[in-house]
């Protein structure tokens, strides 16, 4: 249950002395969680009665499981709890750019060199490379990876669908690499799947946030930063971080083979050329 909206949504339904203590509650969750119903009672000025009958009107069997309700939504993050202010539109206009920047520099701080030549070496011996990824931007990372490697040469299927990611994993072996893209490495269904990889032979490379579940399960780690800021309405600036190790990667790699690349990326630029004209500094396909 989701005591926060439960309340919020009955409202207009409460008696004077119930809506006194939906007030309170939406006011300040972490004292509602923790005070003791005396506490409570006193603070809304209603009776223990009221608190009872106030329980069950917002779908809870009693006192005891309305706190603990409470208690749960008070994990949530006081960032997500407390009043939020909205700042002028220049000024959030510029803690977007100045939060990718931040990240961007983190990001390139903390890479090492050894762990990309790693990498490299690692997909260069790759019979077949698959990418996984769950959610918003670690979907779309995974797509990306696709993108910048199947121009290179390298043999590459990207997956997002839970089922089929298992489908897949059970049908590796030591000749294939999984990239699997996640912010949080935490993802349950990652964990499992890269496992189930693992226990099958496949070689595990991880761009994920270091020291979580998915980074000690990988061969190689590509670590990740994700520190966020109390602004909730603007999305992760930490996801710049992941395109970033992505084109750190993806570099790499074409500068592994200069050569052979430059003559596939010609041959992708001679094919787009055909298809949709263009000067000559358009991106390849991007």
């Amino acid at each position: 249950m989701d005591i926060l909206y439960q309340i919020r949504a009955r409202q207009d339904s409460f008696s004077a002395g119930e809506g006194r203590i939906a007030r309170l509650m939406l006011d300040d969750v972490g004292f509602a969680a923790s005070a003791s119903l005396e506490d409570l009672a006193q603070r809304a000025e209603v009776s223990t009665a009221t608190l009872s009958r106030f329980a069950r009107t917002v779908g809870c069997r009693d006192l005891r499981d309305l706190r603990l309700q409470l208690a749960q939504a008070s994990g949530v993050g006081s960032r997500f709890l407390d009043p939020a202010g909205t700042p002028e539109q220049s000024a959030f206009y510029r803690q977007i750019v100045g939060d990718i920047e931040t990240t961007l520099r983190q990001h390139l701080a903390g890479f090492d060199e050894s762990r990309f030549a790693d990498a490299v070496k690692m997909l260069g011996q790759a019979r077949m490379i698959h990418a996984f990824g769950m959610g918003g931007c670690s979907t779309l990372c995974s797509d990306e990876l696709q993108v910048r490697l199947v121009r290179l040469g390298y043999p590459i299927a990207v997956c997002h669908d839970a089922v089929m990611m298992r489908v897949t994993a059970a049908s590796l072996n030591a000749e294939q690499v999984l990239i699997v893209c996640s912010l949080t490495g935490i993802t349950p269904e990652l964990l499992e799947t890269v496992g189930l990889a693992r226990n099958y032979g496949a070689r595990i490379l991880a761009i994920t946030r270091a020291e979580s579940p998915l980074a000690e399960l990988a061969d190689i780690l590509l670590p990740l930063q994700g520190a966020e800021t109390s602004f909730i309405y603007k999305p992760t600036a930490a996801r710049y971080g992941m395109l970033l190790a992505i084109d750190v990667l993806a570099t790499e790699l074409a500068l592994a083979s200069p050569e052979d690349n430059q003559e596939r990326l010609r041959r992708i630029k001679l094919a787009l050329d055909e298809y949709r004209g263009g000067d000559d500094h358009l991106p390849l396909g991007d």
